[in-house]
């Protein structure tokens, strides 16, 4: 009897699935034990998680407690901005979220005066602590923008771009 060397590729391949199967088989369970452990484990994780997650809203609703409100219901940021003294509106200026406001007010800049009054280094040092693009501070005109809202040249509202007034 002889073989080829397809029939001897075949007999190795059935032989191997044989072995592997006969693998999976004889665990005696092993593979179904480690399973549901990693099901357990998995709840665990996400109870964990949960309690955790528990704690810190807990931790925050408290924070909330004893903090003062910054004001009633659902601000704006310009009703925000109008309650503290000392500071403009300054995501009234195209190209300053509330967000960048916030920002912009950590790192001292509450007027539009000190917006108008930047100098190119910092406006680099600005924009890399917004996160802003270079050249962003600029392209935008935050001290044009800074400088006409100072004399009280606001941006035009909706019905004053619609009728062409300035």
């Amino acid at each position: 009897m002889s073989f080829t060397m397809n029939d001897l590729a075949l007999l190795a391949i059935a032989l191997v699935i044989g072995w592997i199967l006969g693998l999976m088989t004889s665990g005696r369970g092993r593979f179904k034990r480690l399973w549901q452990d990693e099901k357990v484990a998995h709840r665990t994780a996400l109870k964990d998680r949960e309690a955790r997650l528990e704690a810190s809203e807990a931790r925050v609703r408290e924070l909330e407690r004893h903090a003062a409100p910054v004001s009633a219901g659902g601000a704006s940021a310009a009703t925000v901005a109008a309650a503290a003294p000392g500071r403009d509106d300054l995501s009234r200026i195209s190209g300053i979220s509330q967000r960048e406001e916030v920002a912009l007010n950590e790192a001292g800049y509450q007027r539009y005066g000190q917006i108008a009054a930047l100098n190119a280094e910092q406006e680099a040092t600005l924009e890399a602590r917004l996160g802003l693009s270079p050249g962003t501070i600029s392209r935008d005109d935050w001290r044009g923008q800074a400088v006409a809202l100072e004399r009280g040249e606001g941006k035009p509202g909706l019905l004053g771009r619609l009728t062409g007034a300035r």
